[in-house]
C-alpha cells in the first residue's frame, strides 16, 4: 500500500512538472511574445504571427558545402558575405527555393552552401490549354495532348553498414537551440511543435549533419572534406534512437524499421587543392 501510495506521488509530481513547463511555453507564446511586439516593437501581434507563420513552417530539404581553400580563424572577420536565393522549384509537398551563401576573401569565392527550404503547400495541378476535341470521323487513339503517365517511384537507396547508435535525449533540441541560437518552436518541446504538424519535437537539421561528420572517419591533412552533401528525408523525433551507417563517403541516418531520416556524402580535396597548388 505504502509502495503504490509512493508511486502515485511520483506520477503527480511528474504531472504537476509537465503542466508547468505547458504553462511556462504557453505564457511565453500568447503573452510574453505578443507584449514584446506592441509595447517595443510597435507591431501587431496578429499581423506578426500572420506574417511569420510561412517562414516559421519551412523546413530543409537538402544542404551542400564546398570550401575551395581553407581558412583560418584569422581572416573570418574579412571575409565578405554574400546570401540570395536562386531558384523555386516544384515539390511533392510545396515549394522548394534553394537559398545560396558565399564566403569570398579579397575577392576570392573561398567558401559556398546552397541550403533547400521546403514551403509547404497544396501543390497546384497545372491544366493544359483547352483544345478542340477531335471530329466524330476521327480514328480513335490517344490524344497529343493527353496527360502523361505518371513516373514510377525511385528505387530505395541501399542500405549502408550500421556503425554507431545514438540515444538522443528529449531536450536535444533545446540544448543546439541555446548553442546556435536557432530556437524554432518545432525544437522545442511536443506542445510548441504539435502546433505545426508534428507529434513531438524534431531534431534541428544541421545538427544530424553535424554529428554525422562528427562521427565520420577523419581524413589525413592532404584528403581534407572538400566538399559535403546531405539530404533530408524525414524528421528525427525526439527522443529517438537512430543508427548512423557509412560505408567511408556516403552516409545514412535510419530510424526504427530502417527508415532513412538523412543520407549524405563527402568529396574529399585532392592533395594539391589542400596546397593551394603548392608542393
Amino acid at each position: 500500500m505504502q509502495r503504490q501510495l509512493a508511486d502515485l506521488d511520483l506520477i503527480g509530481k511528474y504531472a504537476t512538472f509537465t503542466a508547468d513547463v505547458y504553462i511556462g511555453c504557453a505564457l511565453v507564446m500568447f503573452g510574453v511574445y505578443p507584449l514584446l511586439l506592441a509595447t517595443v516593437a510597435k507591431v501587431s501581434p496578429l499581423q506578426f504571427f500572420k506574417g511569420a507563420w510561412p517562414a516559421i513552417q519551412l523546413a530543409f530539404v537538402s544542404r551542400s558545402s564546398v570550401g575551395t581553400m581553407p581558412v583560418t580563424q584569422k581572416v573570418i572577420d574579412r571575409l565578405e558575405l554574400t546570401v540570395y536565393a536562386e531558384a523555386l522549384t516544384p515539390h511533392r509537398r510545396g515549394t522548394e527555393v534553394t537559398v545560396v551563401t558565399e564566403a569570398r576573401l579579397a575577392d576570392e569565392l573561398v567558401w559556398e552552401s546552397r541550403s533547400g527550404y521546403l514551403s509547404r503547400h497544396t501543390p497546384r495541378t497545372p491544366t493544359a490549354p483547352a483544345t478542340p476535341g477531335p471530329s466524330p470521323s476521327a480514328a480513335p487513339g490517344p490524344s497529343p495532348a493527353a496527360a502523361p503517365e505518371p513516373a514510377l517511384p525511385a528505387a530505395p537507396e541501399p542500405a549502408l553498414p550500421a556503425v554507431a547508435e545514438w540515444r538522443l535525449p528529449a531536450d536535444l533540441g533545446r540544448r543546439y537551440g541555446a548553442a546556435s541560437g536557432d530556437r524554432n518552436p518545432i525544437h522545442l518541446y511536443p506542445l510548441t511543435a504539435r502546433l505545426f504538424d508534428f507529434p513531438r519535437a524534431i531534431a534541428h537539421g544541421m545538427w544530424t549533419v553535424a554529428r554525422c561528420l562528427a562521427e565520420a572517419p577523419q581524413p589525413d591533412p592532404a584528403h581534407s572534406v572538400h566538399s559535403v552533401r546531405a539530404d533530408f528525408r524525414a524528421p528525427v523525433l525526439l527522443p529517438g534512437t537512430v543508427t548512423y551507417a557509412s560505408d567511408g563517403a556516403a552516409f545514412q541516418l535510419r530510424g526504427d524499421g530502417g527508415r532513412v531520416h538523412l543520407t549524405g556524402t563527402t568529396t574529399p580535396t585532392a592533395p594539391e587543392a589542400a596546397t593551394g597548388g603548392r608542393s
